[in-house]
């Protein structure tokens, strides 16, 4: 029994490494843990609280049905680990992904690392995607076409952020792809799906959020400059160099300041939501290696497991942080100020 036990911890002690870091713990290569590292669950915190503010912004809505929010908050979370499956699939298979490229390098590739075969990827894409299907089918039975809209822009702007023949990455439109679909398609077609309706305030409410998960791409594509301008693929950093592409992510972590108390004085936001500039001293900690180029080795140890990367895990560290106080403010403003419902 004791064994057990321990057996037990240590598979749940592997998967919350693996959650935090990408990369599991050496040794360890159960179902669970494979599953964690194929769709990338270490970002899914940015899907969760994408499900989390569509939710608490429905909060008081006469129509709003838990249940719907629940099964909208399942079907982005799958639409994101779909999209992981297919982008490492399309990379791999326009030969973007190689055992040089980052993204063999800061974890494991499903495929180059041999974890998994390219047939067995697209099996785990296709039935991650049918699972979404299904998803789309039920909410559609009940709110309408609308449901069908936003399932379908979300797959097709995932699909073409890497696969040809847009491959939205390749010309400077990745980092447009994440606003919209962070922002209006998974807070709105969540919200959508929780209340039967759409406003622009939920739009308005959504990108302030959006905008912080596009410092993460932004902070990934600086880290991949120097892999990816050889290979022709043309991010918004390659295009607009390594040091403007810093500053730029530098000023939308300054949007996100501004743009949440914008929102709350059009009345789209709450305004405990504010309590989001207490993420100011995680801000200023980040801030300061945006102001520098990309270091030749890793300064910090706790960053080496996710080396090359290094821009892309400090915005997300920032992320993190502000993630909860903006669900916190938002809770606060549904539960205690009565709800607000846009």
């Amino acid at each position: 029994m004791a064994q057990t036990t321990s057996v037990s911890r240590s598979r749940v002690s592997a998967w919350r490494i693996t959650l935090i870091t990408g990369n599991p713990p050496e040794g360890v290569n159960d179902v669970v843990t494979r599953w964690l590292v194929l769709t990338r669950a270490a970002v899914a915190p940015m899907t969760v609280t994408a499900a989390g503010i569509a939710g608490l912004l429905a909060v008081g809505h006469p129509d709003a049905d838990w249940l719907l929010w629940g099964m909208a908050a399942l079907g982005i979370l799958l639409a994101h680990a779909a999209n992981n499956l297919m982008n490492d699939l399309a990379d791999t298979e326009t030969g973007t992904d190689e055992a040089d490229y980052p993204r063999a390098l800061y974890a494991p590739h499903p495929i180059l690392s041999g974890m998994i075969t390219k047939r067995g990827l697209i099996v785990a894409a296709l039935v991650v995607n049918v699972l979404d299907l299904a998803i789309m089918v039920v909410l559609a039975s009940v709110r309408g076409w609308p449901i069908v809209a936003f399932a379908v822009a979300g797959f097709l702007l995932s699909y073409a952020y890497t696969a040809p023949p847009l491959r939205l990455k390749r010309i400077g439109l990745g980092e447009l792809d994440v606003l919209l679909v962070w922002g209006p398609l998974m807070v709105g077609g969540t919200y959508f799906a929780t209340t039967g309706e759409i406003t622009w305030g939920v739009v308005a409410a959504s990108l302030p959020y959006s905008l912080l998960c596009v410092t993460v791409l932004m902070g990934k594509h600086v880290d991949k400059l120097d892999w990816d301008r050889p290979k022709g693929i043309h991010t918004l950093p390659v295009i607009l160099g390594e040091r403007v592409a810093r500053r730029t992510t530098q000023a939308m972590f300054v949007l996100f300041y501004v743009g949440v108390p914008a929102c709350v004085l059009a009345g789209f936001l709450p305004w405990p939501t504010l309590v989001v500039w207490l993420g100011l001293g995680r801000l200023a900690f980040v801030w300061q290696y945006f102001g520098e180029p990309r270091p030749a080795r890793p300064p910090l140890k706790v960053m080496a497991p996710l080396w090359p990367l290094w821009f892309a895990p400090m915005a997300f560290y920032h992320l993190r942080r502000v993630s909860w106080l903006y669900i916190l403010g938002l809770a606060v403003g549904a539960f205690v100020g009565g709800g607000l419902y846009l």
